[in-house]
C-alpha cells in the first residue's frame, strides 16, 4: 500500500473496527463480553472467522487472572488485561476494552501493513526544512545567529611574563549592553492525546492510534511521535503563554520564553538593591517578612518583568533580598547544577589555592550557559556587597554561609552528606565572589 504522509492516516480509517463477541449465558447484566473461565481452544472457535473479534476470558493458567482474546490477521491473540480504574495491556490506559481494542487494531494494522516504512519514518525528517523551526526561526533569527561569546579561558599557574600575578589582576566588570544569548534547551515531551488527525511536526507522518498518539512539549507546544521524540534537537523555544510561572520554573526555560540572558528576578533584585541596599547592616543575612516576601513571589508570577518591587511598594530592603535568596533555593535546577555539585566540593577540598582555583574554574564551564550567567552576574552582585563591608558586615565569608546552600544543592539529599558539605558550599561561594574577576 502507499504509505506516504496521508498513507498512514488511510491505513488508520481501513484497520478493522472491534466486534464485541458476548458471552451466549444470560449474566444479570444483560449480554456480557466476559465469557468466564474458558480455555484458549474455545476462545479460538468463538472469534474464528472474524477479523477484530475480541472477548474476555478468565485465564485458565493463572486464575484470576483475565486475558484479551482478540482476532488479527487470521489468528487469534491473547494479551493479559490489566484495571486499575483504566484498561490496559501496555503502557497506554483506556476508559473501556473497546477503546483499547480500537486503538489495538489500528496500531498492529498500521504495523503490520507499513512495518518498512515506519523503520524509516524518522530518517528523512523535515523538521529542519519546514514546519515549526522555520517559523521559530523567522521570529528569531536576529538570536540565533548571535553566538555565546567566548568564555574567558583562565590559567592560574605562576608565569614569569606576567607581573601582577593573574590572582591579583582586576578585570573591570564589563556592563555593557546585555547580548542575549543563544542558549540550547531541550524540549518537555510528555504523552499526549491529540483530538482529531494530528501529523508529526519532525518527520510530517500521521500519528496514529485512538488515544496517546505521540508526545507534546509542555514548553513549546511541538507535536511529535514518541519515537521521533528522541531524534528532535535541543532546540525548545518556550511560548510565554506555556510558561505560568516565574519562581520554581526551570532557569533555561524562563530566560528562554523571556528571551533575556538572565532570570529577571535576578536582574530587578540586584537593581533595586544596589540601588538602595549596600549599606543596609547584615544584607541578605537578616531575614524579610515572609509574607511580604511571598507577594513579591505572586508578584512575579503574575506581572513578570512589570512587577513593582520598588521602595514604595516594599521599603525594606531585606523583603527584596529574601525575595531573591527565595527564588535561587526554589529553581527545580539549582544554580549550580546536580551534576557538577560534587565537582565544585572536591575542588573545595583541595588545600594548593591555585589548583584549587582552577577546579573551580574548570566546574564553572561545565554549567549549563543560562546557570554560569546567572552565577557570573550574582557574583559580580556579592563582589560589590563586600566594598560596602564596614556598612553592611557581610564579608565574603558571611555571604559564601548564607548562598552556599542556596546555590548548591547536593543531588542526594543525604542529611549527614549535606551537613559535612556545609564548609564546602561556604567556601566555594567564598572563592567564587572573591576571585569573580578571573573565574568568570
Amino acid at each position: 500500500s502507499d504509505s506516504s504522509d496521508s498513507g498512514l492516516y488511510q491505513l488508520q480509517q481501513e484497520a478493522p473496527r472491534p466486534k464485541r463477541i458476548t458471552c451466549p449465558q444470560e449474566v444479570s447484566t444483560g449480554k456480557s463480553v466476559f465469557h468466564g473461565l474458558i480455555s484458549r481452544e474455545r476462545a479460538d472457535e468463538l472469534l474464528a472467522g472474524t477479523e477484530g473479534a475480541y472477548l474476555i476470558r478468565e485465564s485458565q493458567r493463572q486464575p484470576g487472572t483475565y486475558t484479551l482474546a482478540l482476532r488479527f490477521g487470521g489468528q487469534t491473540l491473547n494479551y493479559r488485561l490489566f484495571y486499575d480504574g483504566k484498561h490496559f495491556v501496555g503502557e497506554k490506559r483506556f476508559e473501556s476494552v473497546h477503546d483499547l481494542v480500537t486503538d489495538g487494531l489500528i496500531t498492529l494494522y498500521i504495523e503490520t501493513k507499513a512495518a518498512e516504512y515506519i523503520a524509516k519514518m524518522t530518517t528523512n525528517p523535515i523538521y529542519q526544512h519546514l514546519g515549526y523551526t522555520s517559523l521559530l526561526r523567522d521570529k528569531i533569527t536576529h538570536r540565533l545567529n548571535r553566538t555565546r561569546s567566548e568564555r574567558k579561558k583562565v590559567t592560574f599557574q605562576q608565569d614569569e611574563k606576567i607581573s601582577p600575578s593573574p590572582l591579583s589582576r582586576r578585570t573591570t566588570i564589563k556592563d555593557g549592553p546585555e547580548k542575549h544569548c543563544n542558549y540550547e534547551k531541550i524540549h518537555n515531551f510528555k504523552v499526549h492525546t491529540f483530538r482529531g488527525p494530528h501529523w508529526c511536526e519532525y518527520c510530517a507522518n500521521f500519528m496514529w492510534g485512538l488515544i496517546a498518539q505521540g508526545v507534546r512539549c509542555s514548553d513549546c507546544g511541538l507535536n511529535v511521535h514518541k519515537q521521533c521524540s528522541k531524534l528532535v534537537p535541543s532546540d525548545c523555544q518556550p511560548d510565554l503563554r506555556r510558561i505560568k510561572k516565574v519562581f520554581s520554573c526551570d532557569l533555561t526555560t524562563l530566560v528562554k520564553a523571556h528571551n533575556t540572558p538572565r532570570p529577571m528576578v535576578l536582574d530587578m533584585c540586584i537593581k533595586e538593591i544596589e540601588h538602595r541596599g549596600l549599606k543596609s547592616e547584615g544584607l541578605y543575612r537578616v531575614s524579610g517578612f515572609t509574607e511580604h516576601i511571598e507577594d513579591v513571589r505572586l508578584a512575579f508570577d503574575r506581572d513578570g518583568e512589570k512587577a513593582d518591587i520598588s521602595a514604595n511598594m516594599y521599603p525594606d530592603i531585606n523583603i527584596i533580598a529574601g525575595a531573591l535568596k527565595l527564588y535561587l533555593r526554589d529553581l527545580p535546577i539549582s544554580v549550580i547544577t546536580y551534576d557538577v555539585y560534587s565537582k565544585f566540593i572536591q575542588a573545595a577540598k583541595i588545600t594548593d589555592p591555585d589548583s584549587r582555583l582552577e577546579a573551580v574554574h574548570d566546574g564553572l564551564l561545565q554549567l549549563p550557559p543560562a546557570h554560569y550567567e546567572t552565577l557570573r552576574y550574582l557574583m559580580t552582585h556579592l563582589k560589590r556587597v563586600t566594598m560596602y563591608e564596614k556598612d553592611n558586615y557581610m564579608n565574603s565569608e558571611n555571604l559564601g554561609i548564607v548562598f552556599g546552600p542556596t546555590l548548591m544543592r547536593p543531588p542526594d539529599q543525604n542529611t549527614l552528606a549535606t551537613l559535612n558539605d556545609m564548609r564546602y558550599q561556604k567556601l566555594i561561594v567564598q572563592l567564587l565572589i572573591e576571585h569573580e574577576d578571573i573565574l568568570f
